[in-house]
């Protein structure tokens, strides 16, 4: 199994919008990706909440059966078709994939 962890700062103001407004679609654009790839056990994403410790602002953590299954998430048309928003509204972005 293969662990994939991403996590994304965001800018203030990017795009016409403003930073919520950014993570949120942000957000949703990476739930509609769930089940896009055979293989994929677990697929969550979450937005920092007040009150807990947050370095960043949107995270992304998903397992999947096995790097075929990872390819298969990464190069997909509906996950490729999302970068260039998020690419525009990010500060950084941090990314491990490991395997458990």
């Amino acid at each position: 199994m293969i662990k994939h962890i991403v996590m994304w700062k965001f800018k203030d103001f990017a795009e016409g919008a403003d930073k919520a407004t950014n993570l949120a679609r942000a957000k949703a654009l990476l739930d509609a990706c769930a089940d896009i790839a055979p293989g994929t056990r677990c697929f969550e994403v979450a937005t920092a909440q007040s009150g807990l410790e947050c370095t960043y602002d949107l995270i992304l953590y998903a397992e999947f059966e096995d790097q075929a299954a990872l390819d298969a998430y990464l190069h997909h048309p509906q996950h490729v078709a999302l970068k260039p928003f998020i690419g525009a509204v990010r500060l950084e972005r941090q990314c491990m994939d490991f395997l458990a």
